[in-house]
């Protein structure tokens, strides 16, 4: 497991990413946090990286590709499949139907984007603290 591998956030909404590069520029994680706007751009630089990254935070709702087809096209990938790469969504929404949908597809996270500056760079955090302790097989 590369736990020092970059953080993939795809987000499309310009606001969303400006919060979260901001916590992430506060957490001072030694993780390089590459950010898309376009979800169809995602599996290409996935397959294109020499080294495993870190994890992968999704957005649900974006155009072109939502983030249940695009963890669908992980999934199916048998290499990206192998790597066991941590795919968490953040969503503003707290629809159960959602939520199911996203651990049907072997989910490893579900969470609720927060507003609050504070209370969204503590979710984020322990996010990433959980997964910094987890163990994972080394590919």
């Amino acid at each position: 497991m590369n736990k020092n591998g970059e953080i993939i956030v795809i987000e499309d909404d310009q606001d969303d990413r400006d919060f979260l590069s901001d916590i992430f520029e506060s957490l001072e994680l030694p993780n390089k946090v590459v950010f898309f706007e376009d979800p169809t751009n995602v599996l290409s630089y996935l397959n294109a990286m020499d080294k495993m990254p870190f994890m992968i935070l999704s957005d649900i709702n974006m155009p072109k590709l939502d983030g249940f087809e695009l963890r669908r096209l992980v999934m199916k990938n048998d290499e990206l499949s192998k790597k066991c790469i941590p795919y968490i969504f953040l969503s503003t929404s707290e629809n159960p139907e959602n939520i199911d949908k996203a651990f049907e597809l072997s989910a490893n996270g579900y969470f609720k984007k927060e507003s609050t500056f504070s209370v969204y760079k503590s979710m984020i955090s322990e996010i990433v603290s959980y997964w910094k302790r987890s163990c994972r097989p080394a590919f």
